[in-house]
């Protein structure tokens, strides 16, 4: 640091001393005035010349003898004045007076002199204006790959080759086998295509991927990357769009063109739906045309292949709804390959290979195993979330290791939030709280097709939920209208164990109403459950901004109708199962009042086994494959089930 501060001041200093010496007038000239000039020079006899320099300043040169008066003859002196004709004519009258013959008067010459910084500075805007127009054309913001502005047009895609270091491989990649297989078979074909062309086969244009967030789709197009031995081109799908006219469709055609003098060669487009939206949508006008003019380019590049190019175009979107069909159609994206959330084997795959990073003396397998029991429903960003939110809880509690504790943990913390140690309840509060989520309890275990329950709580959590219930449901695909109605039922619980018990219901049933709403509406208008609504659907995906319902007035009054008496039997139905059930549900909320943490087990010493033969995710899969004898079932198994907040 010493050392920089030493050059920053002898540059400053440097610069000073140059800047001193392309304005001063001479190497040593000395400012003086007129009246010092007459006086200290002139009369005493020691100008030897002057030169008067651009026609205001007077440059005296003294004689040799200056030297005796105590005056270095080198010494220049300097003065200003008006103008010439009034300078000749006072210099004229000093030498009459001082009686100076005329053919010893002092010579005078007339000389001009241009300052170089005085120049430069008068051209300094106009240098100015040159540096900015050099900075952007060669690096400004709208430059891609250094070119500046001139290069704007040019595609932003980052190359990958069989050299670069791509860490991703498809041993990376879990509970996607069925996609991994696909895009497997597009490395293949590029690498050897040969051996698909010789059977008349050709190679496939393009593959989207599509389904939910989280899912891997991104992951796997690194994976690709990583284990392609050919050039892999990775482009973001807003990066086609730009506040210039023509900007897009002309970074698809440059993309396209490097594609192909690389090829064969892989092209991933990310979040392709910001391009890729069906046209004729949203107006006619300003960047909805750009956008098209885009997609149109697209269209025409992917059409325009020759079966011999070798170029595939992969795709990532978690829209596949909103796309233009012409962009989906065979021949541009052959194949569509949907990534959904993973099963079980899927997750304790995923759960693996995140839990190798991990500091851990568990058991690897058996931990896996069990995770993926106690997350359903949940993806693969989920899962490393997950992950992570367990080694953050060891460390924040100085730990050596991550235990199986900590997973569960933040398991919890991911589904339902942190807790609210700092939220403190009133007793009333409190035991309202209690009584809701005792009436959950209860419901959902004398009902057959509930979820099994895990936990109940009644310490508060994330930012509304005063209470919750845990359940671990199984990975179903398919409801019977037994199984959605105990649902309802279970989920009404809390309401009604408020109504019971306290004579008047609170606004913590406010989540639950919400849930029980959304499931009567899916079984009358989109599920066909209903007799009078009859086998009818009125469920479009594809249409979400509709501004007309696809019914009659009549309809949806019949609709209403059913939805309110489906809701309305369900909880005539709740009511009579927890006034038989009283008893139980006030002894599990005095036990969640005493310990505020109750679990499986607390339940089951409370009421006995449920009255039915059931087998949960959690013994199916993970106890039936352990070796040694089953351990008990552990105190605290959050997942993304039911969270009743009061």
């Amino acid at each position: 640091m010493p050392q920089i501060n030493m050059n920053m001041v002898l540059g400053t200093a440097f610069g000073t001393w140059l800047m001193w010496k392309m304005t001063s007038p001479a190497d040593n000239a000395r400012e003086v005035t007129w009246q010092g000039f007459r006086t200290s020079l002139l009369d005493k006899g020691i100008v030897d010349r002057l030169t008067v320099v651009n026609r205001n300043r007077v440059r005296v040169h003294l004689r040799p003898e200056a030297g005796s008066l105590g005056v270095s003859p080198q010494q220049t002196f300097v003065f200003s004045i008006g103008s010439i004709e009034s300078f000749e004519r006072k210099l004229e009258e000093a030498q009459n007076e001082l009686g100076i013959p005329s053919n010893e008067r002092i010579p005078v010459a007339y000389r001009d002199e241009i300052s170089i910084f005085q120049t430069a500075l008068h051209f300094a805007p106009t240098l100015l204006l040159i540096g900015v127009l050099y900075y952007i054309t060669k690096r400004g913001a709208g430059g891609a790959g250094g070119q500046g502005i001139f290069g704007i047009g040019k595609s932003r895609a980052k190359m990958f080759n069989q050299e670069t270091d791509v860490k991703v491989k498809f041993k990376n990649v879990a509970g996607a086998d069925e996609a991994k297989e696909e895009i497997m078979e597009f490395v293949k074909f590029l690498k050897n295509p040969a051996a698909y062309e010789r059977l008349g086969a050709r190679l496939p244009r393009g593959a989207i991927l599509s389904g939910p967030p989280g899912t891997g789709k991104t992951l796997l197009a690194k994976a690709t990357a990583g284990e392609a031995g050919v050039p892999f081109l990775s482009v973001s799908g807003s990066e086609f769009v730009e506040m210039f006219v023509g900007v897009g469709p002309s970074r698809v055609r440059d993309l396209f063109a490097t594609a192909k003098k690389n090829a064969p060669c892989i092209i991933f487009v990310d979040e392709i739906d910001a391009i890729g939206k069906a046209r004729g949508k949203g107006g006619h006008m300003g960047g909805n045309d750009e956008r098209e003019s885009t997609l149109n380019q697209l269209l025409v590049e992917m059409d325009g292949f020759n079966s011999d190019e070798h170029v595939v175009v992969l795709a990532g979107t978690n829209r596949p709804d909103v796309l233009d069909p012409a962009l989906m159609r065979p021949g541009r994206f052959d194949r569509h390959i949907a990534i959904d959330r993973p099963d079980i084997g899927g997750r304790a795959q995923i759960f693996m290979v995140h839990l190798k990073p991990i500091k851990t003396t568990e058991d690897m397998e058996r931990l896996s195993r069990k995770l993926a029991a106690l997350t359903p429903g949940f993806s693969g960003a989920d899962i490393h979330n997950v992950c992570n939110e367990a080694a953050l809880i060891a460390a924040r509690h100085h730990k050596d290791s991550v235990t199986e504790v900590d997973f569960e943990q933040a398991i919890e913390r991911v589904i339902a939030g942190l807790e609210k140690k700092s939220r403190v309840l009133s007793p009333e509060e409190k035991k309202t709280v209690a009584y809701h989520e005792a009436g959950h309890a209860v419901a959902g275990w004398y009902l057959q097709y509930a979820d099994p329950l895990l936990k109940v709580s009644i310490i508060p959590r994330g930012v509304a939920a005063l209470g919750y219930a845990q359940y671990l449901p199984k990975d179903q695909y398919l409801y019977s209208t037994k199984q959605l109605m105990d649902r309802m039922c279970m989920t009404l619980g809390g309401r009604v164990s408020e109504q019971i018990f306290f004579d008047t219901i609170t606004t913590g049933a406010q989540d639950d109403l919400q849930k029980v709403t959304k499931i009567a509406y899916a079984q009358v208008s989109t599920y066909g459950m209903n007799e009078k609504v009859g086998p009818l659907s009125f469920h479009d995906p594809n249409s979400e901004q509709q501004f007309q319902k696809p019914f009659s007035e009549q309809t949806g009054t019949l609709i209403d109708d059913e939805v309110r008496k489906l809701v309305n039997g369900a909880y005539t139905r709740t009511v009579q199962l927890l006034t038989e059930k009283k008893g139980d549900v006030e002894k599990v909320a005095k036990l969640l009042l005493e310990k505020e943490v109750i679990t499986r087990e607390d339940m089951e010493n409370l009421l006995g086994r449920r009255p039915f033969v059931e087998k949960t995710v959690y013994d199916e899969y993970v106890r039936r494959k352990e070796v040694s004898s089953p351990p008990p079932f552990p105190e605290s198994k959050p997942n993304d089930g039911e969270v009743n907040s009061t």
